[in-house]
């Protein structure tokens, strides 16, 4: 199947940014600063190693200053595209610039909203499996994330279940999260297992790593280890650091972004040094502020977004955003808002994996009603950023001249020719008042939750061949019996 561009991008009119050209070059500047005078801390030798080998300060405490020339080098020879494959080995990611947005749903949630009885509860492994079933079978969801972390597995073991549920239930490529860096590397061993080998799974990539980072300042032993190991295979991952103002930075957008970005760089040095020309995905999330009046974090807050996405922009690097999520507990009309606004903005901005769909709660609960909701916000997105077609068939002058006065565009050729390009809703509504009521005066939930049963009920993922299914398992249950 050839790449789908979900929106075509090669208008000037969709390229969208909150920070100007010299805004960005002042940012670049000042995370140089900070990787030169404040440094960053890290806690793993090979990294530190890497690092003041090629010229950079190590001082006590691991703190390590960077100079701008390490940045300069790094940006020479990371690629500039990504393409990711599904289990078959066909494209079906393309990540670079603004050529494609592309959407699916997020990680390790602890809760989910049940459809079936709209209670919020603990989530199970059933819950990873029926989400990723309903991942596949939606047309506008092009990747997978596990969207729960079950409560009926043993902790050391949920990321090597979720990947197992994950590989067996959609064909589409996987964006996976681990706890620790022995996961991380059974998460790999899965997916060579699935494409046949690492050099399969290198030159054509089923899988990428989240990985995430204590701060911009501070990067954990687990997470430098995953991102030299997958630097080393040669395999994607996105590397986001965590920057809150007000906590961890200062609380103006522009510190916090300064201050991230210096985070990513860092991420991006050491990907080249441990090998040049391994693929890294700039994170275009993990950016935001504390609520001072509740002390929680800025889920879906508009100060920051699509600033980390235009610094990516601005390196020419693949980008990794966030969309269809919302801070409201319920699934309701602030969540409907929110959901739409954040799918809005950052397919806007660019972001080429935009990701958390089905999220509430701020990241805590999640929600196939809401995976639904996205979907159709999703399809009316594919319409609006589409080109528009100026043609003589598409103008239609001729057929002006000699209908319009009469209005008789109705029956004619053209019309029907052409009526079926235009968006209609699926799930949304458009018939009248009296028509919707002698369909049972259902509300967008309950027409949402018949079709998801459908959905669970009827679809049937391609699974895994026997051989491949059994190999894939048989690395889950050597994790248990450790």
């Amino acid at each position: 199947m050839p790449i789908r561009r979900i929106t075509d991008r090669s208008s000037d009119n969709f390229k969208f940014e909150r920070l100007s050209a010299e805004q960005k070059k002042e940012i670049h500047n000042a995370s140089l600063r900070i990787l030169e005078v404040t440094g960053v801390e890290l806690h793993d030798e090979e990294a530190v190693t890497l690092l003041e080998e090629a010229g950079a300060f190590v001082s006590k405490n691991n703190r390590v200053r960077i100079p701008s020339g390490l940045v300069e080098k790094a940006l020479n020879t990371v690629p500039k595209r990504l393409t990711m494959y599904n289990r078959h080995g066909k494209p079906a990611l393309q990540l670079a610039d603004y050529s494609t947005c592309n959407y699916g749903t997020g990680s390790d949630c602890l809760h989910i909203i049940d459809h079936r009885t709209s209670e919020r509860r603990l989530a199970i492994l059933k819950d990873v499996e029926e989400g990723m079933k309903l991942l596949d079978s939606l047309p506008h969801m092009d990747f997978a994330m596990s969207m729960f972390l079950p409560s009926d597995v043993e902790d050391r073991s949920y990321c090597q279940h979720q990947m197992e549920v994950m590989l067996n239930n959609t064909t589409k490529p996987i964006i996976y999260v681990t706890p620790d860096f022995e996961g991380c590397v059974d998460c790999v061993e899965m997916a060579e297992a699935v494409v046949g080998g690492a050099d399969a799974l290198r030159q054509k990539p089923l899988a990428a790593c989240y990985i995430n980072v204590t701060s911009a300042l501070n990067h954990n032993q687990e997470a430098l280890q995953k991102l030299l190991y997958l630097a080393g295979k040669g395999l994607p991952y996105t590397y986001v650091p965590v920057t809150t103002g007000g906590m961890n930075a200062p609380i103006t957008p522009a510190g916090v972004i300064a201050l991230n970005n210096a985070g990513m760089l860092t991420g991006l040095i050491l990907s080249q040094l441990k090998r040049e020309g391994s693929p890294f995905i700039a994170p275009g999330m993990g950016v935001g502020a504390l609520d001072m009046k509740c002390g929680t974090y800025g889920y879906t807050d508009p100060d920051f977004r699509g600033l980390s996405i235009a610094m990516g922009h601005f390196y020419n690097l693949p980008t990794f955003g966030i969309g269809g999520m919302s801070d409201s507990h319920l699934f309701d009309q602030e969540s409907s808002a929110s959901t739409a606004m954040s799918l809005f903005y950052e397919t806007l901005h660019g972001a080429n994996l935009i990701h958390d769909i089905g999220f509430l709660d701020q990241g805590m609960t999640g929600s196939f009603v809401q995976v639904m909701l996205c979907n159709e916000i999703l399809r009316y997105l594919e319409y609006y950023m589409a080109p528009i077609e100026i043609s003589d068939e598409t103008l239609a002058l001729d057929l002006i001249n000699e209908l319009a006065h009469e209005g008789k565009f109705l029956t004619h050729e053209h019309t029907m020719t052409n009526f079926r390009k235009i968006w209609t809703p699926d799930l949304f509504l458009r018939n009248n008042y009296a028509s919707w009521e002698k369909a049972g005066s259902k509300d967008f939930t309950k027409r949402a939750t018949s079709r998801l049963e459908k959905i669970l009920t009827e679809h049937k993922p391609e699974p895994l061949p026997e051989d491949i299914a059994k190999a894939v398992n048989a690395i889950v249950q050597r994790t248990k019996n450790k």
